[in-house]
């Protein structure tokens, strides 16, 4: 987080940005949106594939496992609306840490007031892509359950939710680390089963990717 960060201007919300115009404002040499938003709308592309590939298998050949997709559909929608909040919750953050730094400190009490809100901003900025990896683990989970009773004709889909799941988890696990730095050893507990968490998924990620490898290939 820099201290020279700026909040941006404009109101909307990542969920409701055209594509192009989120893709600018992320080439763009402003603050926000940056490694943040893009691990939390990794998690919303993930949560909504699984979606789509469940919304696949409601043939009446799939009829035996209609309760466990409806789960899947309910489960990946509400994780996809999740991820996309977060996604703003971290360029919140971010302008949050940026204006912290900017609080004055010209006299003790000045001083002091600037780094207790430097510290509740840098926690929050951690906060976030720590809750973006607990969505990354539950997609992940969904697409686990998803794979075996599938729509084949998209499971590449659900290996390209299990990516994107990882992607997330693993740029939350750098904004989590490089927070954390910022706050010192002691508040780094509080954020130790985020980062276990991020090591299972990948290994869990690999290893459905595999899984769909196979499944294509044969």
């Amino acid at each position: 987080m820099s201290e020279d960060a700026a909040p941006t201007q404009d109101s909307t919300t990542f969920a409701e940005s055209p594509i192009g115009r989120y893709l600018d404002d992320l080439a763009a040499k402003i603050p926000a949106p940056g490694g943040g938003a893009v691990a939390a709308l990794h998690a919303a592309q993930g949560a909504a594939l699984v979606a789509m590939v469940a919304r696949y298998t409601t043939r009446a050949k799939d009829a035996d496992n209609r309760p466990v997709i409806d789960r899947i559909i309910a489960a990946a929608d509400a994780a996809r609306d999740r991820a996309a909040a977060l996604a703003d919750a971290d360029a919140a953050a971010f302008t949050a840490v940026g204006a912290a730094y900017k609080l004055p400190k010209s006299t003790d009490a000045e001083s002091a007031a600037r780094g207790e809100a430097i510290t509740a901003a840098l926690l929050q900025a951690a906060r976030v892509p720590a809750a973006v990896v607990a969505e990354a683990d539950e997609i992940l989970t969904l697409a686990t359950d998803l794979l075996p009773i599938g729509n084949p004709n998209v499971v590449t889909d659900i290996g390209a939710a299990a990516d994107a799941a990882r992607a997330a988890a693993t740029s939350s696990q750098l904004n989590i680390a490089i927070n954390v730095a910022s706050l010192g050893e002691n508040h780094g507990a509080e954020f130790a089963p985020a980062l276990r968490t991020v090591e299972e998924i990948i290994a869990r990620a690999d290893a459905l990717h595999a899984d769909v490898v196979a499944a294509v290939t044969g």
